[in-house]
C-alpha cells in the first residue's frame, strides 16, 4: 500500500464507523485493491459502497455534484446542482470528471439541474465555496472573478455570480474575500483558508511570521470580516486557525492548511503535518465541534498532490 493509499483507507476506516460512504473506482479490478487496503485498514466494509465510474483525477470537491435539498413543493427532494468542472481553466484532461454528477445522478435516481451564464454551463468548483446551511456563502475573488488567471467564467461580475447563487443554492448573502494561500493551484479556493463551523461561527487562517507572503493575504481576508454580516444582518463569531510551517516539494511551496478539514456526521478529520502548530490546531477544532470527535490525520503526502481531505471528500445530504 501507498503511503497516499494509505491515508485513503484511514480517512474511510475513519467515516465508515459512522455513516456509509461512496468511492468511486475505474472498475471492478480497482474496486478488488481498493477492498484490500480496506481490509488492511480494519473498515467497516458493510457501510463502503463502490461506483464504477471513469475519472481523471481524485479532487469530487471539485467536480463532483452538488446537493441541494429543494424544498419549494410539499414533499422535500434531493437535487443535483450540475456546475461545469474545465480543470481548474488549467489542466487539459478534465472530462471524465465533468461527466461524474451526470453519471451519479443517474445512479441515485436524482434529478439534475444544469447552470447556465449566457447561455454556457457556468464553470464552479465546490472547494471554492463554504456555506452555513441558512443562506451565507463565502468564496474569493481571485478564484472566481480574475480575468486573467485561470478565469473560469470570462467577464462574469459578481452580482451575476450572486444571482446563480441565490437562484440555485438558495443563497441570500455572499461574503467575498480577496485572496487565497501561496501554493494554492486552483488560485483561491476558499476550502484553505475560511471555513463555516456552524451557522454564526467561521475559522480563518491566519500566518503571524512577518516573512511569509500569506501574512498579509491572511491578515486582509481578516479585516474583511470584520465588516461582513450574515444573512440574518448578524455578525460572524470568526475564529483563528493557525497555518501550518512552511512546506516544501521540490522547492514549490505546498498549499499546507488545517482549513482543509472535513466535517462528518459525528466526527471531523483534520489533515495534520508534522509540525509544531498541529496539536493548537486541533484543539481549537476540538473546542468548536464538541459534539464532534476531532481527529487529525497525518495528510504530507496526501499534500504533495496539493489537496486535503476537504478536496478529496463531498458530503450527501441522508
Amino acid at each position: 500500500m501507498s503511503a497516499v493509499q494509505k491515508i485513503y483507507a484511514i480517512l474511510t476506516q475513519k467515516l465508515a464507523v459512522f455513516e456509509e460512504v461512496s468511492i468511486l473506482v475505474n472498475s471492478e479490478k480497482h474496486e478488488m485493491r481498493a477492498r484490500r487496503f480496506l481490509k488492511q485498514a480494519k473498515a467497516n466494509l458493510a457501510n463502503i459502497h463502490f461506483h464504477h465510474i471513469l475519472t481523471n483525477r481524485s479532487w469530487i470537491r471539485d467536480y463532483g455534484p452538488t446537493f441541494v435539498m429543494d424544498n419549494r413543493t410539499k414533499r422535500e427532494r434531493k437535487r443535483i446542482i450540475r456546475f461545469r468542472f474545465n480543470g481548474w481553466a488549467r489542466y487539459p484532461a478534465h472530462e471524465k470528471d465533468n461527466s461524474v454528477p451526470l453519471e451519479l445522478a443517474q445512479r441515485l435516481n436524482l434529478k439534475t439541474i444544469p447552470v447556465k451564464w449566457k447561455k454556457k454551463p457556468l464553470v464552479l468548483e465546490g472547494g471554492s465555496i463554504d456555506v452555513n446551511g441558512s443562506g451565507t456563502l463565502i468564496t474569493t475573488e481571485e478564484c472566481l472573478l480574475d480575468r486573467k488567471i485561470q478565469s473560469r467564467n470570462p467577464g462574469i461580475t459578481k452580482s451575476e455570480l450572486e444571482k446563480v447563487f441565490r437562484r440555485h443554492l438558495g443563497i441570500t448573502n455572499v461574503v467575498w474575500l480577496n485572496r487565497g494561500i501561496e501554493g494554492d493551484d486552483t488560485h483561491g479556493h476558499v476550502d484553505d483558508i475560511c471555513r463555516f463551523v456552524d451557522k454564526q461561527t467561521m475559522v480563518l487562517a491566519m500566518e503571524t511570521s512577518s516573512s511569509d507572503p500569506n501574512t498579509p493575504i491572511l491578515s486582509e481576508n481578516l479585516e474583511r470580516l470584520k465588516q461582513v454580516r450574515l444573512e440574518n444582518g448578524s455578525k460572524p463569531s470568526v475564529v483563528t486557525l493557525p497555518m501550518p510551517k512552511p512546506i516544501y516539494y521540490k522547492k514549490f511551496r505546498l498549499p499546507a492548511s488545517y482549513a482543509n478539514f472535513y466535517i462528518a456526521n459525528e466526527t471531523v478529520l483534520v489533515p495534520t503535518f508534522d509540525g509544531p502548530a498541529d496539536h493548537k490546531a486541533l484543539g481549537i477544532l476540538s473546542d468548536l465541534f464538541q459534539t464532534r470527535n476531532v481527529i487529525g490525520i497525518h495528510a504530507l503526502d496526501l499534500l504533495i498532490g496539493l489537496g486535503g481531505f476537504h478536496c478529496i471528500t463531498l458530503q450527501e445530504p441522508a
